[in-house]
């Protein structure tokens, strides 16, 4: 049942995808991108709620009915028992995977030269920004990312 657990584990955190600043999605590289300066004027931590996609309560409701029905005795038993197991399985799942999903980010209040405000939700990264602190947001794709501006 061990192994089972595990792979249904595995299974639920298969369809996470990073969301960190650093990390570029494949569909994203060799793409012309805009950049805008701009001004921190805040940071403040934030969570981003973890996914629902459903994988995580299918992999433990599998998991869950193959094990509850290797536990029962009888067949009737063994059904029933395969059932229960199915379903605190999926909502187990649900849960892995609501938690394995969930982030913690930066809302980031930044001001444009013209300007200006916005305020741009990312997944913590490898730059730490403060108030004043020049930077640039990168549209790609329609996803915004901020990262500090180059020394000039």
């Amino acid at each position: 049942m061990n192994k089972l657990w595990m792979w249904g584990f595995v299974l639920a955190l298969a369809g996470c995808a990073s969301s960190s600043p650093d990390v570029i999605q494949r569909g994203d590289a060799q793409r012309l991108s805009s950049v805008v300066d701009a001004v921190v004027l805040s940071v403040r931590t934030v969570t981003v709620e973890g996914s629902q996609s459903g994988v995580g309560a299918a992999a433990g409701g599998a998991v869950g009915g193959i094990a509850g029905y290797g536990a029962g005795g009888s067949q009737r038993e063994a059904q029933i028992i395969g059932i229960l197991g199915a379903t605190a399985g999926a909502v187990a799942g649900n849960v892995i995977e609501r938690a394995g999903t969930r982030e913690e980010a930066y809302e980031i209040l930044v001001q444009l030269k013209n300007g200006e405000r916005r305020a741009i939700v990312q997944a913590k990264g490898t730059e730490v920004f403060q108030p004043g602190d020049p930077v640039i947001l990168i549209t790609t794709s329609g996803k915004v990312r901020v990262t500090k501006a180059p020394k000039q």
